[in-house]
């Protein structure tokens, strides 16, 4: 499992840092998370396909965060090979924002695609949402390849559930923004351990399907009559892995219900903790607030993201009067030390290590 920092910027891209693009891959799928304007040729520069993403996972509306993705969908369709669909997950208004830009500009794609809607809690509106009536809802009709999705709401714990299969299970999360804002928390199932084969070539069973019969959790019975369980020749379960890509937030506590142990949490940390008003303000957190969250959930890696425009990369040469990332890596460290903490620098891979 690796995590491909695409964009790391907040705002608006440079010629030296994208927005917000994350990709999260696996030898079973290409997700990607946010798709700001450029993302596409960020992608051209990774060692990723465009044509091999399956999920595409919005944080919120912010342009910083969409802009590139009616884009994107124009050149996923460049594989005309394609037979799945992508399925896509945001708040309400995605839906009616990808309809209407495919349609306008006529985008015809050569596959289908499906939008998912996080629906947003009344509490959960910023104070100001009605000052700017906006209709979200789509009343236009579908897109000629698009296919209709669910609209998802949360459960009891402010848990949205988006997608499960076999391997991995996707929630979600509203954060505190300027606008309805979610994070994501993609956890992988614990997977049946090592079989013993040594112990069953005594056993007289030779390597073949009854390896994989066995692997997937169900008792043999033998010609000879012997039984074989599982557990007689499987070796301790092996635990998934959880990764946490939060959206623009001044507040994640509802990761309090979901979060526990992650093995790492992507977070925005925006502006240093001396500018902490002003960055409240705009819906954004500090090194400080995304260390004591990472803290309080026990997080083996904090990885910070979405960094002000003030700051330049850490590998960047700096001239006298420079800010780097540097200093909100050194606030988030002061809390959770410096083994835990790295700040994203675009087009950094980070792999996700199995725990031991």
């Amino acid at each position: 499992m690796e995590i491909t920092f695409l964009g790391t910027a907040s705002a608006y891209p440079t010629p030296a840092r994208g927005v917000s693009c994350i990709a999260l891959t696996s030898d079973s799928f290409c997700w990607l998370f946010d798709c700001g304007e450029g993302s596409q040729i960020q992608l051209m520069k990774s060692h990723l396909k465009a044509g091999k993403i399956s999920k595409i996972f919005i944080s919120h509306l912010h342009g910083d965060h969409v802009f590139g993705l009616p884009g994107l969908m124009c050149t996923i369709s460049q594989n005309k090979g394609r037979s799945e669909p992508v399925d896509i997950y945001g708040p309400v208004g995605l839906r009616k924002y990808l309809r209407v830009n495919l349609q306008l500009s006529r985008s015809q794609l050569e596959y289908e695609y499906i939008v998912h809607e996080l629906e947003t809690l009344e509490e959960e509106y910023p104070p100001d949402w009605e000052n700017w009536p906006v209709n979200h809802r789509c009343d236009e009709d579908l897109h000629p390849n698009e296919k209709m999705g669910r609209n998802i709401l949360p459960d009891k714990n402010k848990i949205l559930h988006l997608y499960e299969d076999s391997t991995v299970i996707v929630t979600s999360v509203w954060t505190k923004h300027r606008i309805p804002s979610y994070g994501f928390i993609i956890e992988e199932k614990s997977q049946p351990g090592k079989l013993n084969v040594g112990k069953l070539k005594a056993l007289g069973v030779e390597p073949g399907p009854l390896y994989g019969i066995i692997k997937s959790g169900q008792t043999v019975t033998l010609d000879n009559g012997s039984v074989i369980k599982p557990e007689d020749v499987l070796g301790p379960d092996i635990e998934g892995r959880k990764v946490i890509i939060m959206g623009d937030s001044a507040d994640s506590w509802n990761l309090k219900h979901i979060g526990q142990n992650a093995d790492v949490l992507v977070h925005e940390a925006t502006l240093q903790n001396s500018l902490s008003e002003k960055c409240v303000e705009n819906g954004h957190s500090t090194p400080e607030m995304v260390a004591k969250l990472a803290l309080s959930l026990n997080v083996r890696q904090l990885i910070l993201t979405h960094f002000s425009q003030r700051y330049k990369p850490i590998s960047c040469e700096t001239k006298e009067g420079d800010e780097s990332v540097l200093i909100l890596q050194e606030e988030a460290e002061s809390i959770l030390g410096k083994e835990r903490v790295i700040c994203a620098e675009d087009l950094m891979v980070h792999k996700v290590p199995r725990r031991v």
